[in-house]
């Protein structure tokens, strides 16, 4: 019975070809294991290794890196909606304690000086009026010295007709009516206030991508003139 060839033999092959004057035409491919090495080959061959280790840890790093990145995109996409909500609850806080906060001022003020408003009214219609043979002031608690003053305002604006005033209880405190031979014009702090509201309202809408158009915030917050 023959035994059977180990499992780690070679069978033996003869692959130099030689031709007929006995040159050899294709040399054999057979390379023996290297049993030794010279130190400077082991050096080679210990760089080599670390050099190579090095580039596949570097490649893995690069891996890891990417599909860090990508997670961090996925997660800020995911957190975006949530942020912008955050962002526009933040406006909206901001605009309502700012405009609280005007109230109070412009309150304080208005009740320091309640004839501001028609004051600067009459400075800013000053070329509207100055032509007009008569200005009707209407507005409630003007005394004596508050009408005086107007009437010097009017005319240092130009104005040279006849101002007539008309108490009307009515009207909240700095509000009042003015009206001329072809205009008109009103102011009612409450009815600005209002306005200004609607007006920051919907610049916040438009921020948040979802505005409507709103006429009334379209309109002047001060005075409102109307010509005839």
């Amino acid at each position: 019975m023959t035994d059977p060839a180990p499992l780690n033999s070679r069978p033996f092959v003869f692959d130099t070809e030689f031709d007929g004057a006995g040159t050899v035409v294709r040399p054999s491919s057979f390379k023996p294991a290297k049993r030794s090495y010279l130190p400077a080959e082991v050096d080679a061959l210990v760089a080599q290794g670390r050099l190579e280790a090095r580039e596949a840890a570097l490649a893995e790093v690069e891996s890891i890196r990417a599909m860090a990145l990508s997670a961090i995109g996925q997660t800020l996409a995911s957190a975006a909606p949530a942020l912008t909500q955050v962002a526009q609850a933040h406006r909206e806080q901001a605009v309502d304690l700012a405009l609280a906060a005007a109230r109070v001022i412009a309150a304080a003020s208005l009740d320091r000086l309640p004839t501001g408003p028609l004051q600067s009214a009459l400075e800013a219609l000053g070329q509207e009026i100055d032509a007009t043979p008569r200005l009707v002031i209407r507005a409630a608690g003007l005394d004596d010295a508050a009408r005086t003053s107007l009437q010097a305002l009017c005319a240092d604006a130009g104005f040279s007709g006849l101002v007539a005033f008309r108490e009307d209880p009515a009207l909240p405190l700095a509000a009042f009516q003015l009206e001329w031979a072809d205009g008109r014009a009103d102011f009612d702090p409450a009815a600005a206030a209002e306005r200004i509201s609607i007006a920051l309202a919907s610049a916040l809408a438009a921020e948040a991508g979802h505005a409507e158009s709103l006429a009334s915030a379209q309109s002047s917050p001060g005075v409102t003139s109307h010509g005839r």
